[in-house]
């Protein structure tokens, strides 16, 4: 088993813009992820399987929920530090970061915001923790990009809720004991529903055969004339908005994360381009490995401080869901370039397991496509910046 060499590209000495704060955090996510994920994550990878095991790792560090206020036992730390943790999740791996930014951001953000003191109570110290994992349903077999057509829905039947419907490519579907669902009501209204493990009706099929985040469990979500008690319904926010907003906290941690596995292709590629001698030189000295070194190292620095810069704002509460938009879009495509040069600069090696770098390439094709599609997000900045709107 090879051991994690990982050092961080600081091209810009932004770790002068954290605080000590940030940098143990940080710190400390990026040596649990050197510990407890990167030497088995191939394995799983291959065979298609999450490791349970590590869930208790990342409630540990801080990655569910880590802005949480600690009265409902998350972490109370701001949005850089969150940012910071997803970064060096998806170092390791993109499933993984999926699994912790679903948690956080989908699941219990939108009980914390949307929901009312007893279910906060009740369900976000059991996530924080770990005890409990949470999926988020939205997406439908026939609503993707457009999830305002969704047809989930659910009737009052005086004493409880009857709610029917299917959802799709749910990360965590399949072992999840709580679920965020999205539904119409009578009127066409979408409101937020906590639909548990063990209700009769809901099931949670689990989706094989993936070429792409092969280490995160992914499922659906289907509801049988699934009876939900009155109390379960999300009181605070309704609408389509209401989604949306808990997918700008989803999108703003993958617009760090994204970063994380550019960094992990990057120094892979950057320490092999020393090793790897070809006509009685290292492959580094060569001037076309050269141009793929600076140009990845010159994007990744531009998306820290991308990141960084809509971090602050995040924190202030200024920033736009257009600008989370470019953000996840900008962070992602580079990533996905970044692995592919990287792939090429190993040549045949850059395909075996014995490497990062094609694991996360398969990884950021759906992380390109999940959380708003690239060219969705391409649509909603024309739409800011013309007043246009491309979608009708």
């Amino acid at each position: 088993m090879k051991p994690d060499l990982f050092e961080a590209p600081d091209y810009y000495n932004l770790d002068e813009l954290l605080t000590e704060e940030h940098k143990l955090v940080r710190d400390a996510a990026r040596e649990w992820v050197k510990r407890d994920v990167s030497p088995i994550i191939e394995e799983y990878a291959q065979k298609a399987e999450f490791p349970k095991q590590i869930v208790q790792g990342l409630a540990d560090i801080g990655a569910f929920g880590p802005y949480i206020p600690e009265e409902y036992g998350g972490a109370g730390l701001d949005q850089i530090a969150y940012g910071l943790i997803m970064q060096e999740i998806e170092r390791g791996d993109s499933g993984v970061r999926s699994t912790a930014s679903v948690q956080s951001s989908l699941v219990m953000y939108p009980i914390w915001k949307y929901g009312n003191e007893v279910q906060r109570q009740k369900y976000l110290p059991k996530l924080a923790s770990g005890e409990w994992i949470g999926s988020f349903g939205l997406t439908e077999p026939d609503h993707g990009s457009n999830p305002g057509g969704m047809v989930t829905n659910f009737k009052d039947m005086g004493d409880h809720y009857l709610l029917n419907g299917a959802k799709m490519w749910i990360s965590n579907a399949p072992f999840c004991n709580i679920a965020v669902v999205w539904a119409k009501n009578e009127e066409g209204r979408i409101h937020g529903l906590v639909v548990e493990r063990g209700m009769v009706g809901f099931t949670t099929p689990e989706t094989h055969n993936k070429w792409s985040l092969r280490a995160s469990a992914t499922g659906e979500l289907i509801f049988d004339n699934v009876k939900v008690p009155k109390e379960n319904l999300l009181p605070n926010k309704s609408g389509l908005g209401a989604p949306l907003g808990c997918l700008d906290s989803a999108r703003f941690g993958i617009a760090w994360g994204a970063i994380g596995a550019a960094m992990d292709c990057y120094d892979t590629a950057l320490r092999y381009s020393k090793e790897r001698l070809q006509f009685g030189k290292p492959i580094g000295q060569f001037q076309l490995q050269q141009k793929k070194l600076a140009e990845m190292i010159t994007e990744i620095t531009k998306a820290q401080l991308l990141a960084w810069r809509l971090g602050v704002m995040r924190e202030n509460g200024t920033a736009t869901s257009a600008q989370i938009s470019m953000a996840k879009r900008n962070n992602v495509d580079m990533a996905l370039k970044i692995a592919r040069d990287a792939r090429q600069m190993l040549g045949g090696m850059g395909i075996s397991g014995e490497y990062s770098i094609m694991r996360h390439m398969m990884n950021l094709e759906s992380v390109v496509t999940y959380e708003g599609t690239h060219d969705i997000h391409l649509l909603i900045t024309g739409l800011d910046v013309t007043g246009l709107n491309a979608f009708k």
